[in-house]
Formats: C-alpha cells, sequence, structure tokens
C-alpha cells in the first residue's frame, strides 16, 4: 500500500518562506516521479511543480517559479516544495502526489496517489 504523508504546512506573511514535505512508503521511490499540487477554496486543483524520479528534471507551474524549489532525498523517500516569496494568492492546502511512472506529469491525471494535504495560510 502506497501512502504519502504531507508535513510542514503553516501560517506565513506574504515575503516569507516555507518547507513543505512529504513522505512516500510502498514502493521504489526512486522509480516515481513526484509531484506538487495545491487548491484553493472554490477553485480546481492546480499543478505546482513536479521532479523526476531521479531528480534530474523539474517542471513548475508559471505562476511560482522562480519562486519555489521542488527537491526529493531518495534516501530519505521524501520530496520537499520550499516556498520563498510568498504570495496571498499562494494561500491553498498543498498536495503531495507520486507518480505513475519515473517520468513528471502536469496534470493530476498523471498521479496515482495522493496524500491528505497540508494547509499553507499566506498573510496580506
Amino acid at each position: 500500500q502506497v501512502q504519502t504523508v504531507e508535513s510542514g504546512g503553516g501560517l506565513v506573511q506574504a515575503g516569507g518562506s516555507l518547507r513543505v514535505s512529504c513522505a512516500a512508503s510502498g514502493r521504489t521511490f526512486s522509480s516515481y516521479a513526484m509531484g506538487w499540487f495545491r487548491q484553493a477554496p472554490g477553485k480546481e486543483r492546480e499543478f505546482v511543480a513536479a521532479i523526476s524520479g531521479s531528480g534530474g528534471i523539474t517542471n513548475y507551474a508559471t505562476s511560482v517559479k522562480g519562486r519555489f524549489t521542488i527537491s526529493r532525498d531518495n534516501a530519505k523517500n521524501t520530496v520537499y516544495l520550499q516556498m520563498n516569496s510568498l504570495k496571498p494568492e499562494d494561500t491553498a492546502v498543498y498536495y503531495c502526489a507520486t507518480g505513475r511512472g519515473p517520468f513528471i506529469a502536469t496534470t493530476p491525471g498523471g498521479y496515482n496517489y495522493w496524500g491528505q494535504g497540508t494547509r499553507v495560510t499566506v498573510s496580506a
């Protein structure tokens, strides 16, 4: 059974930084891409960032490029999302997802296991 558990969300002021983490278990971590998505109240879930199984390839949504950094530690079965220069519009529940294979995807359909989410609130 594959499990992904997010942590590290919280409340931060605009311009601040926050790092969220996702620990995965249940299969060979390095064989699968990992992604971060977010969902704000009243909005659809949207792609934030993704990283390939090896960690060598990353992809970011335009809205976060240059501010967010995705990384992974395959020895710890953990993926991270470092968020800098946070804006109120970054407020959302952030979800970690495990890919269907080693290559990244930017749509929810490219992922088959999801965490419960961690809430990030950015105050103005």
